[in-house]
């Protein structure tokens, strides 16, 4: 993620967090008009951002438009981001706290953060990137010039993988799908500079201009790099890129967990794909023999891909790359190239005014490669243990809320609610931070060096996971750093991820009352719980591995329910002629209902059968549901919608909250929604899962 909100509004935000303890309310009134209890009985604060509330909505017609109405209506999106919303503000929040850590990093006793604050020098020292212009690149350069058959190409393509820059394979390490005590080595589509197949194959004239524009930022950039004949090259790279877009598969597709596990032996790729170089490929990435478990996640894709390779001339295959490599790296060179990187990414894109500050891209930069370094600097001061023990009480509460819901469920049959249950004890929850950093002791990090200290650190990471493949799959390890402002499961590992970053307000604060932070974080953690068992989770057993669990009866039960929430989003249109994909969309609706459903329930419990105190007006239940639509604080341009709606498996926050809490008894109970309101859904309609 990437975004921004400046120091004043820190400031701002922080009084505003002082006053959402007070009975003040600002722009909103109780749904009920019940008095509130005397002072003495308050806690601190109740978490709900009073300030952000529209009394003019009422929560049966928009509980999304309720809780934040007012947030929506006078808080404009920064210019140099195309998304603002809570996640925005504590990414902001984490990024000045990364700030203060690493520009005091670079003469620290810790190799590995002294490396860290090289590493964030190395990007501030803009007098020298300037006066570097494309040297850094002069070597990748002639490499590419120096292509004379396919296999030449080939390697470079191998090359680049080690380098991180992107081309048509994709390659990672990942635990064995069906064999999950062993790494494996999956080998995926990619290669495209738009952000979805769609974009290439759409017809539609919106589209149609994002690639006479992608063209000519394509064209702009190679002229900065001194190419002649930049308008046939672009043609030539989008031509290509269109003809590889065609032979991608779609977004809902590539999320098929047995549809894209193909294993595969050397001998196997080699007759699939003969046009690719593959001894030459893989020795250029780094990897040597024994050959790993490879698995091929799009085999008639890699298939036509060695098609081009064969058919498209080499030219093109050369331009083709001189334009990835210099789009992968014009961040980090002269400010020509980032403004110009800029423009299109951003700009046309995502709609996005201006250009973030350099010390934000610099402290992401940092995360993105040494992490590890900088998080463990962060947790150290940032995240006390008193705040981890309130969540692992949480979580606590809401593994036991699963267990009792799953072991009462009426369309569950008893051997999946048995293997259901076994599951759910195997969950791996991480809170906060690895309890074992990472060493980057043979990482070399040099002065003034950005570009290449970039490519040493991703070979640095690639060769670190081509090294796992000989070795079981290390369950300790996290997949996300210390201050990183998401949560997320893996089904391979059967495992939850919880950084300390997303630990913050707005979303969570140990010093609110439990009703808001069960409704926002409780429900954020209860979505990532529950994709162990949603459409693609359910398909991983406890151990992680890819095997059918259920009885046929269960699928068809659950697909029964869970089509109900595809036709339901289907209908949604965020931005004119643009709807929400309720088959994409589906996990995700599925863990964000199960989650709410969930959150509510180890609510309930937590109280121990006390009735829950009405506070500012607000009952318990009141409080649970606006902590959930304020955990979706936010708003996107519309060309980040468009982009979102195409590729990513998430809804818009609007759709995530009123077409998730309409499902819920206890909501209706809560703010008492009738027929006649705008949230109602039938009865008959309404979906229960967990």
């Amino acid at each position: 993620m990437t975004m921004s909100m400046s120091s004043t509004r820190i400031v701002a935000f922080a009084a505003l967090l002082a006053l959402c303890g007070s009975a003040i309310s600002l722009g909103a009134s109780p749904p009920d008009g019940s008095d509130a209890q005397p002072a003495a009985m308050l806690p601190a604060r109740t978490g709900i951002l009073m300030a952000n509330m529209d009394g003019n909505v009422r929560a049966q017609d928009d509980l999304f438009g309720y809780a934040n109405g007012a947030w929506l209506r006078d808080v404009a999106i920064p210019p140099d981001r195309s998304r603002y919303g809570v996640d925005s503000i504590m990414l902001e929040q984490s990024l000045v706290q990364q700030r203060d850590l690493l520009e005091h990093a670079g003469s620290a006793v810790d190799g590995n953060v002294r490396k860290a604050g090289m590493l964030y020098a190395s990007f501030m020292d803009e007098t020298r990137i300037e006066r570097s212009g494309l040297t850094p690149l002069v070597e990748e350069i002639k490499r590419i010039t120096s292509i004379r058959t396919s296999a030449d190409a080939s390697r470079i393509l191998g090359h680049f993988a080690r380098l991180g820059v992107p081309t048509p394979i994709d390659m990672y390490v990942q635990p064995d799908a069906k064999n999950p005590q062993h790494y494996a080595l999956w080998l995926s589509q990619s290669g495209l500079g738009l952000p979805d197949r769609d974009y290439y194959t759409n017809q539609d004239s919106r589209f149609a201009d994002v690639r006479n524009r992608y063209r000519d930022h394509i064209a702009t950039l190679l002229r900065m790099a001194g190419e002649k004949d930049v308008e046939q090259q672009a043609a030539d790279v989008l031509a290509l890129e269109t003809a590889i877009a065609k032979v991608q598969w779609t977004v809902v597709n590539r999320r098929d967990p047995e549809k894209t596990y193909n294993p595969r032996t050397l001998d196997e790729i080699k007759a699939l794909a003969p046009s690719i170089d593959w001894d030459g490929y893989f020795a250029e990435a780094g990897l040597r023999p024994p050959w790993p478990t490879m698995i091929v996640r799009q085999p008639d894709y890699m298939k036509a891909l060695a098609d081009l390779m064969r058919t498209t001339p080499l030219s093109v295959w050369k331009e083709y790359l001189r334009f990835r490599l210099l789009s992968d790296s014009a961040a980090y060179l002269a400010h020509a190239f980032v403004e110009e990187d800029f423009a299109f990414n951003e700009g046309v894109l995502h709609d996005t005014p201006r250009l973030s500050e350099r010390w934000k891209r610099g402290c992401a930069l940092v995360d993105r490669l040494m992490g590890e370094a900088s998080g463990k600097l962060y947790v150290e001061r940032y995240f006390p243990a008193t705040s981890k023990q309130r969540i692992d009480q949480l979580v606590a509460n809401l593994l036991t809320a699963y267990a009792e819901s799953i072991e009462h469920l009426d369309w569950l049959s008893p051997p999946t609610r048995a293997q259901a249950l076994t599951k759910l004890k195997k969950i791996d929850v991480r809170i906060g931070y690895p309890d074992r950093w990472r060493d980057y002791g043979e990482l070399k990090i040099a002065s003034g060096d950005l570009l290449r200290n970039v490519f040493r650190a991703r070979a640095f990471e690639t060769a670190r996971q081509y090294a796992k493949l000989t070795g079981p799959v290390d369950r300790s390890e996290w997949e996300m750093t210390a201050p990183t402002v998401d949560a997320a499961y893996s089904p391979s590992t059967n495992s939850i991820e919880f950084p300390a970053g997303v630990l913050q307000p707005p979303l969570y604060d140990p010093a609110s009352d439990d009703a808001y932070n069960y409704g926002s974080t409780g429900a954020t953690i209860g979505h990532e719980i529950s994709h162990a068992f949603d459409n693609r989770g359910s398909q991983y057993d406890g151990d992680g591995a890819l095997r059918d669990w259920w009885t046929a009866e269960d699928h068809e039960r659950f697909k029964a329910k869970t089509a109900k929430l595809i036709a339901q989003f289907d209908t949604y249109e965020p931005v004119k002629g643009f709807h929400v994909n309720g088959t994409l969309t589906l996990p995700e609706n599925i863990a964000d209902l199960a989650g709410l459903q969930i959150a509510y329930k180890a609510y309930l419990a937590s109280l121990h059968g006390r009735e829950s105190p009405v506070i500012d007006g607000f009952t318990g239940a009141q409080r649970f549901f606006i902590g959930y639509a304020q955990s979706f604080l936010g708003k996107r341009r519309d060309a980040l919608l468009i982009a979102q709606i195409k590729g990513n498996p998430h809804a818009p926050e609007k759709d995530r909250v009123n077409g998730i809490a309409a499902h819920l008894d206890s909501f209706y109970q809560a703010f008492p929604v009738r027929p006649t309101d705008k949230m109602y859904i039938p009865q008959s309609e309404r979906v229960t899962l967990w």
